[in-house]
């Protein structure tokens, strides 16, 4: 997985391919796909959600460039497998999933893997983000969205970044938003498929 699917298509980030390499994604998958844990796909988890494939889950996190002790908000904890990587970089994730079964799995899979103690999952619709919590040094969104949500911009702290899918259902573009002062620049990072983020800031159920 490391050099044929994140070395070979462009991830250098040391610390990123070092965080891929030491979390289990296994443990993320349901029992019938663990042979197929490590396979450049995305894979379907209950609810109708998805796991990321392997390579999306490194190009965001490279894209937010966490630091060790930054906060960061995620948006769809889905499976957790995002959120063990942002972890195990050091960060402090708060992450929003709408699916109260998906959320307690996750949590407990953190758990289990001793990263529970830098990840809070609360069930919430966070189609709108956690005004409450802001500011956040990164936002990343797992999820896809017809255009950036209502408020994310002003919940970046200076120098923040959100990493958050752009586009209509069948398609994406994959956008970095980094804010200095008043000013957020936006850049597109490739063509990408999320399922959809549902919410007042996404799309209707």
């Amino acid at each position: 997985m490391i050099q044929n699917q994140l070395q070979a298509r462009g991830i250098v980030d040391p610390r990123v391919l070092a965080a891929m390499a030491s979390v289990p994604r296994e443990r993320f998958v349901a029992p019938n796909d663990v042979d197929h844990a490590y396979a450049d796909a995305a894979m379907p988890i209950p609810s109708g959600q998805s796991i990321s494939q392997p390579y999306m889950v490194a190009r965001m996190t490279e894209l937010l460039a966490p630091r060790p002790g930054d906060r960061i908000l995620e948006l769809g904890t889905g499976s957790g497998y995002q959120a063990a990587i942002l972890a195990s970089l050091g960060a402090h994730v708060t992450s929003l999933e709408r699916h109260a079964d998906l959320a307690a799995t996750a949590r407990a899979r953190l758990q289990d893997l001793g990263l529970g103690d830098l990840v809070e999952i609360r069930v919430a619709d966070g189609s709108l983000g956690d005004p409450a919590g802001a500011p956040f040094d990164g936002i990343i969104v797992t999820a896809a969205a017809p255009a950036i949500p209502a408020g994310l911009r002003d919940q970046l702290a200076d120098g923040g970044r959100l990493v958050i899918p752009i586009g209509p259902r069948d398609v994406q573009v994959l956008t970095l938003v980094v804010r200095r002062g008043n000013d957020w620049l936006e850049t597109p990072h490739g063509a990408c498929t999320f399922v959809p983020l549902i919410g007042p800031g996404g799309f209707p159920e």
